[in-house]
């Protein structure tokens, strides 16, 4: 409701319009930002969608394609063997009981 009044042969407009046209685009601004991110939360749902399906055909795939043979274990070595030489030992250290000590 615009209210013109005129005043010596020229119209003012009322503070109302602008104020209006003010909350009119406000309101279309917030609902453009509703609705992108309405539009991410689908994108990202989907995504996850498929993400949840290629792993569970992957790991249907890797459960039923058969399997390898395995490696055989190595023989059992006596101090007098001849193949020492060709393996050597290795030596793996694990600090799992290492204490600092605190001062």
């Amino acid at each position: 409701m615009t209210a013109a009044t005129p005043l010596g042969g020229t119209t003012f407009f009322s503070l109302n319009v602008t104020t209006r046209e003010e909350d009119f685009l406000y309101k279309g601004s917030g609902a453009i930002v509703a609705a992108i991110v309405v539009v991410v939360i689908i994108i990202f749902a989907v995504v996850l969608i498929l993400l949840k399906l290629y792993n569970r055909k992957m790991r249907a795939r890797r459960e039923l394609e058969p399997k390898g043979p395995t490696p055989a274990s190595p023989p059992a070595q006596g101090p007098s063997s001849s193949s020492s030489s060709q393996h050597p030992a290795t030596v793996t250290f694990s600090p799992i009981d290492v204490q600092v000590e605190t001062r």
